[in-house]
Formats: C-alpha cells, structure tokens, sequence
C-alpha cells in the first residue's frame, strides 16, 4: 500500500512541522499517529518520505528519514492557453496536462477570449491535487493571465509553435516530437486566434502546426499538444 502522499512548499530537514492543512488531513481525517510514515513533496523535484514524531492536527512534526532528488525532464513543455468562457473546461485542462507533465502554463488573454476572471488561488490548488493524484514531484509553474500581445513579444529559449485553424501551410506536431529542446504551444480560445493574432505570431517566429483533421475544443486542443510533445 502506497503512503500518503502531500505538498508542503518548504521542507525543513531533518525535522519539519506540517502545514496545518497537511497536520488536519493527517490527523484528524486519516487519522494517522506517532511512527506512521507519509511522503512529502516541495513540487521542486524532491520526494521525501517522513515519520511522524509528534501528531497534533495543528503542530504536527514529522522526521525526514530519505530523500530522494528526480531530475527534471531534459525537454520542458510549456503551453499558453487562452482563459475559456467554461472555468470548468480550463479547470479540467489545468488538471489533465499537471498529470501528463507539463512545465509551465500561461493564461491567455485574445482577442476572441470571451471571459477574462481568472481565480489564480483555486486553478494553483487544482495544480496542486493533480500533482499528488499522479505521484508527482514537479508542479507546473502558474503563471498570472497576459494579453496575446504583450506574452508573443517575451523571450523564450526553446521552439516556439502556434497551433490555429486558419487554412495555410502548417506542421504536424510528430514533426517536433522527438526535438530535444524546450517547446511552448500556443492554443486559442473559442473562435481560435483572430488572423491580426496570428499574423503577429509568426512574425515572432511561432512555427504553426495542425493538431488533427477534426476541429477540438480549446481544452482539447491543449491536452492533444501537451500529449504529442512530451512523446506520449
């Protein structure tokens, strides 16, 4: 039986005391005690595993007994994704591409982007649960919504790619699978980049790329990219 698995950002070593939501689900809802054992992660790539020394639901201090450092992927996938007029289609995104591995996300706001409210602190703790649904011991890095405009024009050190529907001459994503570099995808919202958007894009060097035959919903769309890049 695998052991109960957390989040606690900062980890002190060799002692540390839980967060008091970790100690409460700890204590008070597994009802877990002295000498149990339970993994931590700090979502920067180190997995802990700890045993409890002192089980209070407030103070509960836990001993570090190994440590274990995985390395970051060697290709990083970063996608910026337009926020959707459904919170709960983005949320569903949001969940899906922490468990299938991605590195960074960037709301995006376009110009056919219909809602612009974006709820940082829930969308971070849906992040946080996908990570330790799937094992994980990297979280995403959240970032805060920006005009198209204003993110195309940002560095970015790796391949820069655009996927739209517009009718020209695009790649496939199989093209970049097996490209061992850092990939950023950019996925639009309903309505998909407006022409002025993409004519933008490409002339900051996003390569455009087709996704399928079938047209997808935007949360589709960015699953199907995250997916293909990361050789899944």
């Amino acid at each position: 039986m695998s052991l109960p698995y957390f989040y606690e950002p900062s980890i002190s070593y060799p002692h540390h005391i839980l967060s008091e939501e970790t100690a409460k689900h700890c204590i008070q809802v597994l009802r877990m005690k002295e000498n149990d054992q339970l993994n931590l992660t700090d979502g920067k790539g180190n997995l802990y595993t700890a045993i409890i020394v002192k089980a209070n639901k407030k103070n509960c201090e836990v001993r570090i007994e190994k440590n274990i450092n995985h390395k970051s992927q060697t290709t990083n996938i970063s996608i910026a994704i337009s926020l959707l007029k459904s919170p709960t289609r983005l949320e569903w995104f949001m969940e899906k591409a922490t468990e299938i591995g991605v590195k960074e996300i960037f709301p995006l706001i376009c110009e056919h982007t219909e809602k612009e409210n974006f709820r940082y602190d829930r969308m971070s703790g849906i992040l946080i649960s996908a990570m330790l649904q799937s094992q994980q011991t990297f979280l995403p890095q959240l970032h805060q919504p920006k005009k198209f405009d204003v993110f195309i024009n940002e560095s970015f050190d790796g391949l820069k790619l655009i996927a739209h529907c517009a009718d020209q001459k695009k790649q496939t994503l199989k093209d970049f699978t097996d490209q061992k570099t850092n990939k950023l995808i950019l996925i639009g919202p309903e309505g998909d980049f407006s022409s002025t958007e993409i004519e933008s894009a490409l002339k900051q060097n996003f390569i455009p790329v087709s996704l399928g035959n079938t047209r997808l919903r935007s949360e589709t769309a960015g699953i199907v990219a995250v997916t293909f890049l990361n050789g899944i």
